[in-house]
């Protein structure tokens, strides 16, 4: 069962798992399956995992693994709205285990957290035994929260594992990231505004990230319960920059650097290790960062 089917992760997901050959079941918030994975998902329920009476519309028979994709996850609305992300991103993963529990099913859950957990300012890789922020966005410490909620009930005996990923790009992505705010500006317009691109991040094709995440819900013995998904290499958001502007043939385009884009205290450099995950699934990245860029671009432009 893919929570949150209709996102921009959860496409993908479900159209990795069909070719895979696994029965795909989705959850969601909208009315409907999206039209463009309606050929990979054979059984689709609205549901706000916020309201536990609505998780009993839920059909867990023949289900042998959940991966849940629900949450609030824009970082920049987080500030100013502390307790909705804190009580939505804890119980949208919560409630369901409590209902898998209550059913008496063998069900692996696989939890969706994020590389933003850890305190940036350590030494890098960042490994799944890292410091954890104290002093991060809401967002991040909403899914602190929901970790340390779910420890708990790993603590009772519930098979859960938690993933988490860094930053993930590829086609399909709506705007609020880097790739495609910064395409559509350079599609759009004669000029460019950005903030610091110097700056280092982690970057995974979508199409990976749920490779590793079937890999995590679906191995029957793993040694740990949290797991980086990431690429274990860290990219300047220049070079971002420098691939779009080829990519939509606009290389002459000018970059104006907007001070009030400029993130105090930001980490000059943040990676994850991949280490973890490699060594017990075989897991690594497939693709290319220029080859991402491409396909998000012909996915944003040319369909």
């Amino acid at each position: 069962m893919v929570v949150g089917v209709n996102g921009f992760v959860g496409k993908h997901l479900a159209r990795e798992l069909h070719g895979q050959n696994f029965e795909v079941y989705g959850t969601g918030m909208d009315d409907g399956i999206a039209p463009e994975i309606a050929d990979h998902v054979s059984n689709y329920t609205k549901c706000d995992l916020t309201v536990v009476g609505q998780i009993e519309r839920l059909d867990f028979e023949g289900v042998t693994a959940v991966i849940n994709l629900a949450g609030l996850a824009n970082v920049g609305a987080s500030f100013g709205n502390e307790a909705q992300y804190n009580a939505v991103n804890v119980a949208v993963h919560t409630n369901i285990v409590d209902r898998i529990q209550t059913l008496g099913r063998n069900i692996r859950v696989l939890a969706i957290s994020t590389g933003a957990v850890y305190d940036n300012h350590q030494p890098m890789p960042l490994s799944e035994d890292g410091a954890l922020a104290s002093e991060a966005s809401p967002y991040a410490l909403s899914k602190i929260a929901m970790e340390e909620a779910l420890e708990v009930m790993i603590g009772d005996g519930q098979d859960i594992i938690i993933a988490r990923p860094f930053n993930h790009i590829g086609p399909g992505q709506l705007g609020g990231f880097l790739v495609p705010d910064l395409a559509q500006q350079i599609h759009s317009s004669d000029e460019v505004t950005v903030g610091n691109l110097e700056t280092e991040r982690d970057y995974t094709d979508v199409r990976d990230v749920v490779r590793a995440y079937i890999l995590l819900a679906t191995k029957p013995e793993l040694a740990h319960r949290i797991y980086n998904v990431c690429s274990g290499k860290s990219v300047k958001g220049t070079s971002i920059l420098e691939l779009i502007k080829t990519g939509l043939q606009k290389e002459d385009i000018p970059v104006i650097v907007d001070q009030s884009k400029i993130r105090p205290n930001d980490p000059e450099r943040v990676v994850g290790s991949n280490a973890r995950i490699l060594a017990e699934t075989g897991w690594k990245p497939t693709y290319e960062l220029s080859q991402t860029i491409s396909d998000y671009l012909d996915s944003a432009f040319k369909s």
